[in-house]
């Protein structure tokens, strides 16, 4: 963390120091880009001006592109300027620090240490836990929010992020600024394109978290972003933590639970998440994903035959693929992507 104390965090977010180094990480693997290119011609003119407008309160954000991805679902994008990414950036840059210690330990996404791994892993040892190594009957309740960067309450998210005693007025208004310069309806909704978005989604859920894990006590529950799981020994028990979830996210959150992706199932039965499926003693690759790693690597194989990239970027491509075997049960997939690349 920057020097400064917390009162005056506003100036340690627009200090020319946490500029700069917010640049120094922003620009990694972006410097051939066009935009990235632009900025950075003129670099110091250009974070000087804006730290200049930051400091004078006459910052405006500057209107959004958009662009539509296949992730594998199609997913609107919403891409900011790369002067207003470096604002979103250097405010994520010193928020975190405060916030991600206020989050639970089985909160996994956009986190430092955690992601989907770790919380796959997880997801296992409570399956071993609860069950007594798989010999015991148990239940997963399976949950995904409806919309949920679309459904974000502004003024639920402010206050959720006002409460903390070390945000000060002049953050509040660079936050506020940041919040409010998007809606998909209004009032609500955060762009799925800003680094900020990831953080300001993790302090929305944890009211969802602490509620899930100190009032309905729930020990095996694993969140990333907005699907989640919870183990239980009965079924009668999920049924009735879900009722008061529901409850909760619609009174509290103003959000809802996507009544077609809530599901309860044994344990033994398998649990699809995050891209992986635990059974008893094993895991294996979600068809889905595995169709889509095919995919991709015979589409890596076409471009190299035709020469469109470099047999160093085809390599490491397909090592990156053969990266999430290693957490699951693929031999035969291994052996079908080698016959892909030959």
């Amino acid at each position: 963390m920057l020097g400064g104390r917390r009162c005056d965090l506003f100036h340690e977010i627009i200090s020319l120091e946490n500029l700069f180094c917010v640049w120094k990480e922003f620009r990694k693997g972006k410097r051939k880009k066009s935009d990235v290119a632009y900025f950075e011609a003129n670099l110091e003119d250009n974070l000087f001006r804006l730290h200049a407008v930051l400091s004078d309160k006459t910052y405006t954000p500057d209107e959004y592109s958009s662009f539509f991805v296949a992730d594998p679902k199609l997913r609107h994008i919403h891409k900011a300027t790369i002067r207003d990414r470096v604002l979103h950036q250097a405010v994520f840059r010193v928020l975190y620090e405060i916030f991600d210690p206020k989050f639970i330990f089985d909160s996994y996404s956009s986190r430092n240490s955690k992601g989907i791994h770790a919380g796959f892993a997880r997801l296992v040892k409570f399956s071993k836990q609860i069950s007594s190594n798989y010999r015991k009957p148990s239940w997963v309740l399976k949950c995904d929010i409806k919309k949920f960067f679309d459904s974000i309450d502004h003024e639920v998210l402010l206050n959720l992020i006002f409460k903390s005693s070390k945000v000060d007025c002049e953050t509040r208004w660079s936050v506020t600024k940041i919040i409010n310069s998007f809606e998909k309806a209004e009032g609500k909704g955060l762009p799925l394109g800003n680094v900020t978005s990831q953080l300001f989604a993790n302090i929305y859920l944890n009211k969802l978290d602490q509620f899930v894990k100190h009032k309905l006590k729930q020990k095996c529950y694993i969140r990333y972003c907005d699907d989640f799981v919870i183990l239980a020994k009965n079924k009668e028990e999920l049924v009735n933590v879900l009722l008061e979830i529901q409850e909760f996210l619609s009174e509290k959150l103003l959000l809802n639970l996507h009544e077609g992706k809530v599901n309860f199932r044994k344990l033994q039965h398998g649990i699809d998440f995050l891209g992986y499926i635990n059974l008893p003693h094993y895991t294996v690759l979600r068809t889905k994903t595995k169709r889509r790693v095919y995919k991709k690597v015979i589409n890596l194989t076409e471009l190299l035959k035709a020469g469109k990239i470099s047999e160093e970027y085809f390599n490491n491509s397909v090592q990156s693929y053969l990266g999430i075997l290693t957490h699951c049960k693929g031999e035969a997939i291994r052996h079908n992507i080698a016959n892909f690349s030959c």
